[in-house]
């Protein structure tokens, strides 16, 4: 393997845009608004999104990261309002340290606090493109009051909106995407493959790196999140060329370990979505947890391809005695069972015992993204499935499949013309997935089914 420093001032990423302020000012319903009504959500990771935290968005051709900071507002039972102060900075610190556009929420209601000049002497210096917005300004008597309001700032002037009826939020979208930095690469590299090392803190995914590429590329400590930024590596691997993601590691609530862990989760996540495939380390000793579970969960729902790994391997089998891989294996996918398509491999990346089993499972998962089924073949395949299994009825009415197609690649995208997509049944899509599977090799890969009317004018397949 030969390593290379990635080009100068690469950005794979898309930009990240942070909307702050100091608590129940309405950033979260802000968020909301804007990712509900006023953008077209190209990925909403779950897990994350749940708490509205984070969505990667399109507005006028721009692609970015919308982040929402009300998850880290400090307990709202603090008997001190100074904890609340000192939160609220370091969130600002944090927000302006990796964010590409900062969003500045302030109460047109409430006025100016003096907790709104901390922060914004705090984005200052900082010196981030900014956007002062006013929220709460339901009427047209409180927008025209807010410039005199909020001059002290000294951001310009503010952006009136109101987060609950929807109102400026598409100028404030437009002064956002005028913000923005240059576009980045819509691609990696032709031939280029982009692996996000993922997990918890301290599972050794630095590690990992490290042996992976024959030196120390990546600092490695017991001590839990070192790693806070995503590293991007260049190695070659059999004249193909491999772009590995070293990412910090995702806590359960990261939120309750301060700003900066909190951002470096959000650095993973974005390393997730701009990856080909992720590898989710877990460590052998503890077995899967409901976080690496979740971690599995975003990289599906983000469609990349999958590989769960076993690091610490050859401490597992000191104090835990001989397993089979296959049993481990079978353990491991019952307790993901939406991930069984993924491979799994155990490893040390300390003794590098069974790392040279680790490529040959990505360069497979790799070739499975790009892989295709004609029109004909597929379509024999369903339908022979279709009618050895037919779907339940539904309030009397058959689902019936005409013709299948697979129009995409990395990752497969297969459409089925049916006569009714509400017809069909989550158990009767896993079927189809499974019959799929069955007959072409899709390990380590999500497949995308949609169910699409068919138009009139449309003929039967063959």
């Amino acid at each position: 393997m030969q390593l290379r420093e990635p080009a100068d001032g690469a950005m794979l990423r898309p930009a990240t845009v942070a909307i702050i302020g100091r608590p129940n000012v309405g950033k979260s319903a802000l968020f909301n608004r804007l990712i509900g009504q006023r953008l077209a959500i190209v990925e909403d990771t779950p897990g994350v999104t749940r708490d509205r935290l984070y969505a990667i968005c399109e507005w006028r051709g721009r692609t970015f990261s919308m982040v929402d900071t009300a998850g880290i507002d400090p307990d709202a039972d603090a008997a001190h309002g100074d904890r609340f102060a000192d939160a609220t900075r370091r969130q600002a610190e944090a927000a302006a340290a990796e964010a590409d556009v900062v969003v500045f929420v302030v109460d047109a209601q409430t006025g100016l606090h003096p907790l709104d000049e901390d922060v914004a002497a705090i984005l200052r210096n900082k010196r981030r493109p900014m956007v002062l917005v006013a929220n709460k300004c339901e009427s047209p008597s409180a927008a025209a009051s807010i410039y005199a309001e909020f001059a002290r700032i000294g951001m310009g002037e503010p952006v009136a909106v109101s987060a609950i009826h929807g109102e400026g939020t598409g100028d404030l979208l437009d002064r956002i995407a005028d913000l923005l930095p240059p576009s980045a690469p819509d691609a990696l590299p032709e031939g280029e493959l982009a692996l996000a090392i993922i997990g918890r803190p301290n599972v050794g995914k630095s590690s990992l790196l490290n042996a992976m590429i024959g030196e120390e590329r990546a600092i490695v400590s017991d001590v839990p999140g070192t790693t806070r930024d995503a590293i991007d590596t260049i190695l070659t691997w059999h004249d193909r060329k491999i772009r590995l993601i070293d990412t910090a590691g995702v806590r359960k609530k990261p939120e309750a370990h301060g700003a900066i862990e909190y951002y470096a989760a959000l650095r993973s996540l974005n390393a997730i979505s701009r990856c080909d495939i992720a590898i989710l380390v877990f460590d052998s000793m503890l077995g899967v947890t409901a976080q690496d579970r979740r971690l599995a969960g975003i990289a599906i729902e983000e469609r990349k391809g999958l590989i769960i790994v076993g690091n610490k391997w050859d401490l597992a089998l000191e104090q835990q005695g001989e397993y089979s891989q296959g049993e481990l294996s079978n353990v491991i996918h019952d307790l993901i069972p939406f991930a069984k398509f993924a491979p799994i491999t155990f490893l040390s990346a300390k003794t590098k015992r069974r790392l040279g089993s680790l490529m040959p499972v990505v360069n497979k998962v790799a070739e499975n993204l790009d892989r295709r089924i004609a029109t004909a073949p597929l379509n024999s395949l369903i339908r022979d499935a279709v009618l050895a299994h037919p779907a339940p009825a539904v309030s009397g009415k058959l689902f019936k499949v005409y013709y299948a197609s697979q129009p995409a690649v990395h990752p497969p995208v297969f459409v089925f013309h049916c006569n009714d997509p509400d017809l069909v049944q989550p158990s009767y899509k896993r079927f189809l997935e499974n019959t799929i599977r069955q007959h072409h090799d899709f390990e380590g890969v999500p497949l995308t089914l949609e169910f699409r009317a068919r138009r009139d004018n449309e003929q039967d397949d063959g």
